[in-house]
């Protein structure tokens, strides 16, 4: 059975986990190192989770958590998908057994519909040229508008 519950402050571990996974590099490139979580550049999309702006979804299927999507708002400049300072950045993970089946639609349209309840115009992303999941992006609204070092950074409102 699939659901979702708010992602709280007490996932802050299984956050860091998450966003680790998100860090998608096409292949051969495997997973990149644990220490990554620790450059500024990432760090900012994680710790310490729990600010009043934050908004986070947590994709459970049959009582086991399989995944995020998070957003978070920054100031204008800092992150790579930085917009403006009312637009959240978003990052999504699915656990490795939960990959290309099908859940990563379902739980990006409820992480959605959670910014639009925070009163979110509109979020953003950025994607590696190569990685597939721009694809299920698009379909749930996402619109190429730039680049940003080299990653293709998207919108949705």
């Amino acid at each position: 059975m699939l659901g979702f519950r708010p992602l709280a402050t007490a996932d802050q571990d299984r956050l860091w986990h998450w966003l680790h996974i998100a860090l998608w590099d096409p292949p051969p490139a495997g997973p990149r190192p644990v220490d990554v979580l620790r450059s500024p550049g990432v760090r900012i999309y994680a710790e310490n989770w729990g600010r009043a702006t934050d908004v986070g979804v947590v994709l459970r299927i049959d009582g086991r958590d399989a995944g995020a999507c998070w957003m978070r708002l920054l100031p204008l400049g800092v992150g790579l998908a930085s917009v403006d300072e009312v637009t959240p950045q978003l990052g999504i993970a699915l656990e490795h057994d939960f990959q290309h089946k099908g859940f990563g639609r379902p739980l990006m349209l409820e992480a959605l519909a959670a910014a639009r309840r925070a009163g979110h115009r509109q979020v953003s992303l950025t994607v590696h040229p190569e990685n597939p999941a721009q694809h299920l992006y698009e379909r749930c609204g996402f619109v190429k508008v730039g680049t940003r070092n080299g990653f293709h950074l998207m919108v949705a409102g």
